[in-house]
């Protein structure tokens, strides 16, 4: 990594009910990335499936 590159290896991911995946966002640490998918799978309404992955966990790390 070069001086001044902000790495960002964590992502949140959602899943709906109609099992479309989604990137919510990209984090610094998997504690930062947990906060997140932990308040968002709080929110009422519809559920929705929320996790947190390291970029190159499972292939890409994600799909849109």
């Amino acid at each position: 990594m070069s001086e001044g590159t902000v790495s960002l290896p964590w992502i949140v991911i959602r899943q709906d009910d109609n099992g479309n995946r989604y990137r919510v966002g990209r984090y610094a640490t998997r504690a930062e990335a947990q906060k997140i998918a932990d308040s968002l799978d709080d929110d009422r309404g519809h559920k929705q499936l929320y996790w947190v992955e390291r970029i190159g966990q499972n292939g890409d790390g994600g799909r849109n």
